[in-house]
């Protein structure tokens, strides 16, 4: 065999071996594209899974990984029938974001038992991590318990100690209600009462009215997206706030305050896992995300996809395959988190993730510089008291 035959011959036999070797990886991102969540997850969210894969250099690791999306307009039946079809029919690995509580819960079981991976960033409910969380899933972004602890917390300490939630009728605003309640009571405060409005609602006039009259110092809305949004605008045009009640918003999204507008919105607290202003890094890759996106820039949910996908390659690159959820989730247990966008973390043993939350107030026109330049930092909370203690979830994973 001639010296130029035979090399060529190695370097194929070469090429052929890693082939073989490499890992196939299909990630689904199953989230609204159509209703009121789609702005906040929608195709920003496939968006940030696709720079997680280029950033993590996949394909140069031997991972080729595929990116496949759905819409599961917010509702959970539709949700189950993706997901089942995703893992039965289309050899999806892991699904990613899907806001919308009673969605997540729904995939979350689906997930169990098919065992593949769910990394869940756009629902809030604690339950994942609590009596429903499963060995094939992690928590990443926010929940119920975080976003009571930071907003409800911190506005009680400012003495408004009496509320009304308006919540929205499903799996999400029932745990927001239920974990803000718990938070305001234990911080000395009271609850006078609650009404719940239909998922998705429009016309909030007679719900806000009834919190008006209790006289409440705080309504609480313990809802998300285009149903806080609209009871916002109709509060104002009530005159509510000018009144003397408060609102405050338990889970508020850049783009909610973009729709609102910062003479609407100014003076809002929020507690959120991500903002895009809030170091260099976060800076850099937000710059990236929104020169895709039309300049839109990123929400928590899709950095926290981002930062989920990054994570589970990393797991897939530690262990070797995709096949075996469990093992892979087990793996992103053990291995510390660590991305440009939350920091260093970890993956705790209930699946919830860990990292700092922080309290932000919204900007007045006047104080903002303009574009999405929205919030300010009022409070750093940190990873150790951001979360529900791992002892009072109730998750049959804690030993």
């Amino acid at each position: 065999m001639k010296l130029t035959t035979f090399m060529t011959a190695t370097a194929t036999a070469i090429m052929m071996a890693a082939a073989a070797q490499a890992t196939d990886v299909k990630i689904g991102v199953l989230n609204d594209r159509s209703g009121i969540y789609a702005d906040l997850s929608g195709e920003g969210s496939v968006v940030a899974a696709r720079m997680a894969i280029e950033d993590f250099g996949a394909a140069a690791k031997g991972i080729n990984v595929t990116v496949v999306s759905a819409d599961h307009q917010n509702k959970p039946d539709v949700a189950s029938t993706i997901a089942r079809q995703w893992f039965d029919q289309d050899d999806v690995d892991a699904i990613f974001d899907v806001p919308t509580s009673s969605a997540a819960l729904a995939v979350n079981q689906i997930a169990r038992e098919k065992n593949k991976v769910f990394v869940n960033s756009g629902a809030a409910a604690s339950d994942l991590t609590g009596a429903q969380c499963s060995p094939n899933t992690v928590h990443w972004t926010y929940d119920t318990w975080a976003l009571a602890n930071g907003t409800g917390s911190a506005m009680v300490a400012t003495g408004a100690d009496s509320w009304f939630f308006l919540t929205a009728d499903y799996a999400f605003g029932h745990a927001l209600e239920r974990d803000t309640a718990a938070v305001v009571e234990a911080s000395g405060g009271t609850v006078v009462g609650a009404v719940r409005h239909p998922f998705p609602g429009q016309d909030f006039s007679s719900f806000l009215l009834q919190a008006q009259a209790s006289g409440a110092k705080v309504i609480g809305l313990a809802n998300a997206g285009g149903d806080t949004v609209n009871a916002i605008k109709q509060a104002s045009e009530f005159g509510i706030t000018q009144a003397g009640q408060a609102l405050a918003g338990l889970l508020i999204f850049l783009t909610d305050v973009r729709a609102l507008g910062l003479e609407t919105a100014q003076g809002l607290v929020l507690t959120e896992s991500f903002y895009w202003d809030l170091n260099d890094d976060t800076r850099a890759w937000s710059a990236r995300f929104a020169e895709r996106m039309g300049g839109q820039h990123p929400t928590m949910v899709q950095a926290g996809v981002y930062a989920g996908v990054l994570h589970y390659l990393k797991a897939i690159e530690a262990d070797g395959q995709a096949a075996d959820g469990g093992a892979i989730v087990a793996r992103m247990k053990e291995i510390p988190t660590s991305d440009p966008l939350f920091g260093e973390g970890e993956v705790r043993v209930d699946g919830r993730k860990l990292h700092d939350m922080y309290l932000f107030r919204v900007k007045s026109p006047s104080e903002s510089s303009g574009g999405w330049d929205y919030y300010e930092t009022v409070a750093i909370i940190p990873a150790a008291d951001a979360w529900r203690p791992l002892d009072q979830g109730g998750c049959e994973l804690v030993q």
